[in-house]
């Protein structure tokens, strides 16, 4: 049973008007060039439009034509594209036994609608892909082994992750997780699991070193949850004095302690219908934690002074610098209030491991600084020069992304010129810590330690700091590192992704 998949395309609508400069159209030149037993069209426009043509093209063929009517958003959307698909294949397999053949044809539509062909042809449904043209005629598409391996991942990938979301089962993206900039698949893997526990709400723990981002983390997960029109309110449990906590989080009557002049409201009652966010949760005093628990697994609490039981609609996302099951081991937190939080546990990975951040990061956060002092009398927006870029991806960033906005906003303040040089870059660098050269000699061995990484890391900072002395002079840069000669430097270079 030989069966041609298409979409149907404004090219063949046209067709039958019998214009010399549309001809046959895509998908009646291969039904007229070769023997096909079912004809099977996908169409994204109204019924009237498309009754003339299925008409004119019966007429013309003696296959089978089943027709699939759908409704996209967009031309290029690939999730629905892949849907759509999928959904006319599934429904034709079903008719017919194990000896179909199918073929798809790729000249029609979009080139979305061809991607999505190529993608379904190479993984789960094998297919003939064909194309067709008024002056070539029609034709088979090759594509070999090695090239679906590489282009079809890329093509889920980096083009549109929509695709790769549907077939994963994610939930449409929120618009606040692309505030969140990144390539690497380290935190690729973090966005798919804080989009799939968004719409639920279940409390949430994000565990990572400081500056690498927990609260915009925090911030996306609510704003992609149905708790988004409700408030998103902010605790840092470390800044809180041991003795306030429960005023803080609960609320406190009028006379409840010296100094309460009059009733306040607590946390969990201003964020009632929203998110609750617990930064910094493994600094809550012990006596602290208990209160949490309690209201955490009765849903309810008092305001201090008060005997009076209140309720509150509100989902908790907890974040700390620590490991917190390391906390409980040590006897630092309680295990019952950590099974509490963490029934969904995000690990944000630190700046050097999320590996093909850094130059995405440092374009984003320098456009995001010279945007901030674009009011400011006399400025000019500020770039990087190579030997400045150098510097920043060779560095080992102790203070994640916030040390690294930091870094540019003091860079941009320091340049005199346009230009940020390697010395305003310098000047604008906290020296580094003796822990950040233990971070990199001292890492526990075994699952998310990757040696080639390391060894980039540091290749990178001395390259950079080898060329800024010698002020590019490769010849003696080479000799400052101990490699033979400036032809092996510039292979390093290259190898290590470092600028001249």
């Amino acid at each position: 049973m030989r069966t041609l998949v298409s979409w149907l395309g404004r090219t063949d609508l046209h067709a039958p008007a019998g214009s010399p400069e549309v001809g046959l159209g895509p998908i009646a030149q291969a039904a007229d060039a070769l023997a096909y037993d079912e004809i099977v069209l996908l169409a994204d426009y109204p019924r009237d439009d498309v009754a003339p043509y299925l008409k004119w093209l019966r007429a013309r063929t003696e296959a089978r034509i089943d027709t699939h009517f759908v409704k996209l958003t967009g031309p290029t959307e690939f999730a629905e594209i892949y849907e759509a698909a999928t959904g006319a294949l599934h429904s034709l397999i079903e008719r017919h036994d194990p000896g179909l053949r199918l073929t798809f044809h790729l000249s029609p539509g979009t080139p979305a609608m061809a991607a999505v062909w190529i993608i379904l042809a190479k993984t789960r449904f094998p297919a003939e892909l064909l194309e067709s043209s008024r002056d070539h005629g029609v034709r088979t598409v090759s594509v070999p082994f090695d090239i679906s391996a590489d282009f079809i991942p890329d093509l889920l990938r980096v083009p549109d992750r929509r695709l790769e979301a549907l077939s994963a089962g994610l939930p449409p993206a929120a618009p606040e997780f692309g505030d969140i900039v990144h390539r690497s698949r380290e935190m690729e893997r973090v966005i798919v699991l804080a989009r799939r526990v968004a719409p639920r709400s279940v409390p949430v723990l994000i565990e990572g070193e400081t500056g690498t981002g927990k609260e915009l983390l925090a911030r996306a997960i609510h704003g992609a949850s149905p708790r988004r029109g409700g408030p998103f309110q902010a605790v840092n449990c470390g800044a809180i004095p041991p003795e306030l906590v429960e005023s803080e989080l609960f609320g406190h009557e009028k006379g409840a302690f010296t100094g309460a002049a009059q009733r306040r409201r607590g946390q969990f009652e201003t964020a009632s219908g929203g998110t609750l966010f617990l930064d910094e949760i493994g600094d809550l005093p012990k006596p602290a934690q208990v209160k949490l628990l309690r209201a955490l697994q009765e849903g309810r609490f008092s305001r201090v002074g008060s005997v009076d039981s209140l309720t509150a609609d509100v989902r908790v996302v907890a974040a700390t610098n620590r490991t917190l099951i390391d906390e409980v081991s040590e006897g630092r937190f309680r295990e019952d209030l950590f099974h509490r939080l963490a029934v969904a546990i995000l690990k944000l990975p630190p700046l050097r491991e999320r590996r093909g951040d850094l130059p995405l990061l440092i374009d984003h956060l320098l456009a995001q600084v010279n945007h901030e002092s674009a009011e400011e009398p006399g400025f000019h927006p500020k770039g990087l020069s190579a030997g400045a870029k150098n510097l920043l991806r060779g560095h080992p960033w102790p203070g994640n992304v916030r040390e690294l906005l930091n870094t540019l906003r003091r860079a941009v303040i320091w340049s005199a010129g346009e230009t940020i040089s390697t010395d305003d870059l310098r000047e604008s660098l906290l020296p580094a810590t003796s822990s950040a050269l233990s971070d990199i000699l001292d890492r526990q061995l075994g699952e998310g330690l990757s040696l080639p990484e390391l060894l980039e890391t540091v290749a990178k900072h001395y390259l950079a700091r080898a060329l800024e002395q010698t002020h590019g002079n490769k010849t003696r840069a080479a000799e400052l590192v101990g490699l033979p000669s400036y032809q092996t430097f510039s292979n390093w270079m290259q190898r290590y992704g470092v600028e001249g």
